[in-house]
C-alpha cells in the first residue's frame, strides 16, 4: 500500500477571502499575533501498489483534473510507502 497526502492551497498572488475572515476571527478571539491566514485542503489517499513513481504520476493526474483548479492553486504531494 501506498499512503499519500495532498496539501492544495491557493497560488500566494490570488486573494484569500475565506483566510481573511478566519484571520479577523482570531484576532477577535484573542489572537493578535497571527498576521495572516491562509486557508486550503488536504486529501489523504491510500492507493494500492509499490511502485511510489508510478503512484506519483497518478496523484499528480488527479490533482490536474479533480483536485486541484490550477489556475489559482497549487498542490503539494508527500507519497510512502506503508
Amino acid at each position: 500500500m501506498i499512503k499519500v497526502h495532498v496539501n492544495v492551497s491557493l497560488k500566494s498572488d490570488v486573494m484569500d477571502p475565506q483566510g481573511n475572515a478566519v484571520g479577523r476571527a482570531l484576532e477577535t478571539l484573542g489572537y493578535p499575533q497571527v498576521r495572516q491566514v491562509r486557508v486550503g485542503r488536504c486529501f489523504d489517499l491510500r492507493m494500492e501498489g509499490s511502485d511510489l513513481d508510478a503512484a506519483r504520476e497518478q496523484v499528480v493526474k488527479m490533482c490536474d483534473q479533480l483536485l486541484a483548479n490550477t489556475v489559482i492553486e497549487k498542490y503539494d504531494i508527500q507519497i510512502e510507502a506503508e
